[in-house]
């Protein structure tokens, strides 16, 4: 402990050391921040973005005084949600912005989003051709299947009624496939580079297949499956001792529970399952292959 605190002593010595020395240092020969950017990281530290008589500068190297001491900075509990909604409304008033005064496009509050240009029918042949062993065939189709539910979440929110995207109704509806989106980036990350683990891959395959196949009971099986696992003993015993226990070859990482393994799997899994909602509403079946059917006539 004391060894810890000598530490501590001596880094605030040399940061105060440096601060002091601040004034001999030329602003070519370290790179100031703005003071936009001096005040959101000094508010993120819960920090006054100002001393009384303290200048621009001085409150620069007073925010790298304190980023020195303490590198880290725990934020808490984000609200995604907000970051969303957020993201909407700042993208709106870009758009005022670059009206410069006129009439604000119709197109303020449209989405854009990017697919590989497949049709459904295509994605329904490709997929004909998955779980047979081909990692890039389940990688490339997956995430080609998932840009496709993207395309077409976007543009259903894109055909609203200007009224109705400009409503707090409409603002929550494009701040929802903002929050999926940012969550399931992450899975398309690694399916591009064909990085997902083989169970969790077979896993998304097979919801795939279902899907495509308009067969949403057994998607969502699968999607059950993959998410909460039927492990057969606690997660990670396999064991004891030296002898293998009695029915371990059942034991294997697809029926572990992948939701359980870390924040950024469970959001994209959460995500997926948006998804899939929406594949169901808007490829529709028979009431029997549906989850919770809601006839097509009716609003949620």
């Amino acid at each position: 402990m004391e060894s810890e605190e000598i530490e501590k002593e001596e880094k605030l010595r040399r940061a105060s050391s440096s601060s002091n020395n601040d004034d001999s240092i030329n602003d070519s020969d370290i790179n100031i921040l703005s003071r936009q950017e001096v005040i959101r990281r000094l508010r993120e530290r819960s920090e006054p973005i100002r001393l009384f008589g303290e200048s621009d500068k001085e409150a620069f190297f007073r925010l790298r005084r304190i980023e020195m001491l303490a590198p880290e900075i725990n934020k808490g509990y984000r609200n995604d949600f907000k970051d969303a909604m957020d993201k909407v409304d700042q993208q709106y008033l870009e758009e005022m912005v670059k009206a410069q005064g006129e009439d604000v496009p119709s197109s303020a509050y449209d989405i854009k989003c990017q697919d590989d240009g497949l049709t459904l029918d295509e994605l329904i042949d490709m997929s004909q051709e998955m779980r047979k062993g081909d990692i890039a065939v389940d990688s490339r189709v997956t995430l080609s299947y998932i840009k496709f539910l993207l395309k077409v979440w976007a543009d259903d929110l894109n055909s609203r009624p200007e009224f109705e995207k400009r409503s707090t109704k409409g603002k929550l509806q494009s701040a929802t496939y903002s929050q999926t989106e940012a969550y399931i980036r992450p899975l398309m990350k690694k399916l591009k580079k064909k990085g997902v683990p083989p169970d969790l891959l077979d896993s998304l395959a097979e919801i795939v297949q279902f899907m495509l196949q308009r067969e949403y009971v057994k998607a969502s099986d699968a999607y059950l499956q993959m998410a909460i696992g039927n492990a057969p003993w606690p997660i990670g015993v396999t064991m004891v001792g030296i002898h293998a226990r009695t029915g371990r070859e059942k034991i294997f990482s697809k029926n572990v529970a992948h939701v359980l393994n870390d924040e950024t799997q469970r959001k994209y899994i959460q995500a997926l399952k948006r998804l899939m909602t929406l594949c169901q509403r808007q490829f529709p079946t028979d009431p029997s292959k549906c989850v919770e059917y809601i006839k097509p006539n009716q609003t949620t």
